[in-house]
């Protein structure tokens, strides 16, 4: 089953708690902190792979986190490193993150891959807070939370040419006749309802050809199969615009080829750019060769070049296919355009989001929250003095204290920090 866009949320591994311990050896009286870190979460990866051809496997499957950091030991050990969670996506997948609506990264060759979510960093243990004050810190940090992101993979096949055209047009039968492909084939429209890839040898060369589904009028604002496959086209390097000559459906070839490229233009007008080649279909379903005639003038009027075709005949495939590969030699490797914006994980995580403190008043009492805060919070250890009073001293640091202040904080106010609740003093 070919599945072309998928919906998942990532979570990295979360960071490995600091450890509190204290040296107890013989004869070495009040041997003093020795708690190890914690180690870091791993990371969620995204690599792209020429294995795979769909995004079958995660369109069923939502939720994929990476493993948490080990918790730091005693005798300053550290913890071990979560390992790092990788999901392989076929080439030519765009990631895009669900919250913002930026595009993230774009793999396209085998291998290339990207860290959608970082794993947390480990927690420092007790060792790290001794100072000549405090020779026993009773507290350790906590490893930083894991990062929630939830995107959508979206694949846009990689294929060297496409063949493009209304339904039932022969497209299916021209890519099993010029390569090992085995698409279905039948006599109704929308035969083809995905894409489907095969590869034309030639001589000593190759190259690999798509079956885009049948287009109509409207496709480029969703009519038909729409977006679903006008996008598969964006990453061919030459089009076949595949025609029925023969008319069989009763429509005229001229006004089929003029729809087809104007959903082409209308979806996006450097689709047009592309090289392409006109294949007239169904030669052997002809009653009047002047027909043929007037439509190859047409054609080569536009500067387009023609070939008179028979999938189900299976004459001319080779002049096609050599003409095909002929436009591969001479055609510069397209650059594709990049967005005008980023995701920037960097800036989504930033230093300054990070240690921001929040403070609002709900009517009873003033809640205070905030991501190193919350990190903070989770080091504390709620039974020890010292640890308390390291909490309160960061509340003060970074402001938040002032900030109550102004908008009235007073002596015997409640401060609500997360889902501890205390009394304010003025001297703690």
């Amino acid at each position: 089953m070919f599945v072309d866009k998928a919906k998942i949320l990532i979570i990295s591994g979360k960071g490995g708690n600091g450890c509190v311990s204290f040296r107890r050896e013989p004869f070495v009286p009040q041997g003093g902190p020795d708690g190890g870190d914690g180690g870091k979460g791993g990371d969620v990866v995204l690599r792209a792979s020429h294995e795979l051809r769909t995004l079958m496997d995660l369109k069923y499957k939502h939720k994929y986190k990476a493993e948490n950091g080990q918790d730091g030991m005693k005798k300053k050990c550290f913890g071990k490193d979560g390992e790092d969670l990788v999901i392989k996506v076929p080439c030519g997948t765009l990631i895009t993150d669900v919250e913002t609506g930026l595009p993230m990264a774009d793999l396209v060759q085998d291998g290339d891959s990207y860290v959608a979510a970082k794993g947390g960093k480990g927690g420092k243990g007790n060792t790290h807070f001794k100072n000549s004050v405090r020779q026993a810190p009773d507290f350790a940090e906590a490893g930083e939370r894991p990062v929630e992101r939830e995107v959508i993979l979206e694949l846009k096949l990689i294929a060297d040419v496409g063949l493009v055209g209304f339904p039932n047009v022969g497209k299916s039968s021209l890519l099993s006749v010029s390569t090992r492909a085995n698409p279905k084939i039948d006599n109704y429209h929308f035969t083809t309802l995905e894409p489907n890839l095969g590869v034309v040898r030639l001589a000593d060369t190759e190259f690999v050809m798509a079956d885009i589904a049948g287009l109509i009028e409207g496709a480029h604002e969703g009519q038909g199969l729409g977006y679903d496959f006008l996008k598969h086209i964006e990453r061919t390097r030459v089009l076949i615009h595949v025609v029925d000559v023969s008319g069989s459906e009763g429509r005229d070839p001229k006004e089929d080829f003029d729809k087809i490229m104007n959903e082409l233009a209308s979806y996006n007008e450097k689709l047009l750019k592309k090289p392409m080649i006109v294949a007239g279909n169904k030669t052997d379903l002809l009653q009047d060769e002047a027909e043929l005639g007037e439509f190859r003038s047409y054609i080569e009027g536009k500067g387009l070049k023609f070939f008179p075709i028979s999938a189900a005949a299976r004459q001319g495939i080779d002049e096609l296919m050599y003409a095909a590969l002929d436009e591969l030699n001479n055609c510069a490797e397209e650059e594709e355009e990049a967005p005008e914006e980023w995701f920037d994980p960097e800036k989504a995580d930033s230093y300054d989001d990070y240690v921001k403190v929040n403070v609002e008043f709900d009517g009873s009492r003033y809640k205070v929250s905030g991501r190193q805060l919350r990190k903070i919070f989770d080091s504390t250890n709620f039974n020890d003095t010292t640890s308390l009073r390291y909490l309160y001293k960061y509340l003060e640091k970074s402001g938040a204290i002032d900030e109550m202040k102004k908008m009235g904080l007073e002596e015997g106010d409640t401060i609500a920090v997360f889902d501890l609740e205390f009394d304010y003093v003025e001297e703690f």
